[in-house]
């Protein structure tokens, strides 16, 4: 990046159990230390959060660096998608997972912050859903639907543990009345009916803090990758879940894998969630989208 850039960091507060403001303090100060113009903006709310990077975006920038977790990447991405105002990220959420991918450090500000000057920017594709209520979202990482949606859609409901604990106890309740649900699916054009435990579509291979769920996964070849998970026992899906962690499961006779330009996919009463956020009921079209965002990562 040129000497004296000018770059907006947009800071989500309640990101990471409230590091993300120390985070983005940290990496302020190293973007001044490199010569770099910072505006800093922190949004109360994504609404909010939104209405400040649209502004900047108006007012002219070189990049939008976010700091956070994948949730305000998502948000990021709704508006800098298909402009040429590159993304650099700053990690301090939970997940993380694009940063992930990209070789962002996730556990050092100031390194993230040295990747936003002296990184190279890369042209990648992105996943967008398109919902039958209107729904028209981007997406960088994965959209699931099934089984882990339903985790995350009782996780969403609880008040009580806090973080990790929560989607785990929540991934309990929903074990305990595992089902296999009917789904209908299409790969540009090719129609499945079938019964799933779950399906994930990425752009990338990992969701929920390093899960490879996708790990064949290519954010650069036009296509999305579909991971589909068809087991009623409990017992068999308790045992394949250490196994996402490495991307061995698609070795399993329980998986099979699909890569596509665009799926349809419908299942009733699912919901689909992208980049760990409620996107909207299926069904919903998924297309991957080539050369949709400019990101900057390591060189």
């Amino acid at each position: 990046m040129t000497e004296r850039a000018r770059v907006t960091v947009l800071t989500n507060p309640a990101s990471g159990h409230g590091s993300a403001s120390h985070a983005a303090e940290r990496a302020v100060t190293q973007l001044h230390r490199r010569g770099v113009d910072v505006v800093a903006v922190a949004g109360r709310d994504a609404a909010h959060a939104r209405m400040l990077v649209e502004g900047a975006l108006d007012r002219g920038m070189d990049a939008l660096v976010v700091v956070g977790g994948d949730g305000i990447v998502s948000l990021a991405l709704q508006v800098l998608t298909q402009t040429d105002v590159p993304l650099g990220i700053v990690p301090s959420g939970t997940g993380n997972d694009h940063a992930r991918e990209f070789g962002i450090p996730t556990r050092n500000p100031e390194a993230a912050a040295d990747v936003v000057v002296d990184g190279v920017v890369d042209r990648i594709d992105l996943g967008l859903i398109e919902g039958e209520d209107g729904t028209c979202r981007w997406f960088g990482t994965v959209m699931a639907a099934g089984f882990d949606s339903l985790v995350t859609d009782r996780t969403n409901r609880m008040r009580w543990p806090h973080g990790r604990m929560r989607y785990n106890l929540a991934m309990l309740a929903e074990l305990s009345q595992l089902r296999l649900l009917p789904f209908r699916l299409s790969f540009d054009g090719t129609e499945v009916t079938t019964e799933l435990t779950m399906a994930a579509f990425g752009n990338t291979r990992s969701y929920g803090g390093g899960m490879l769920i996708c790990p064949q996964a290519d954010p650069r070849d036009g296509r999305i990758d579909v991971t589909m998970v068809a087991s009623a026992s409990r017992t068999r899906l308790v045992r394949l879940f250490p196994t996402v962690f490495k991307g061995t499961h698609v070795d399993l006779d329980e998986v099979h894998t699909a890569r596509a330009r665009t799926i349809r996919v419908d299942s009733p009463g699912i919901t689909a969630y992208a980049d760990g956020e409620y996107v909207c009921p299926l069904p919903v079209q998924v297309s991957a989208v080539p050369d949709a965002l400019r990101i900057l990562r390591p060189a």
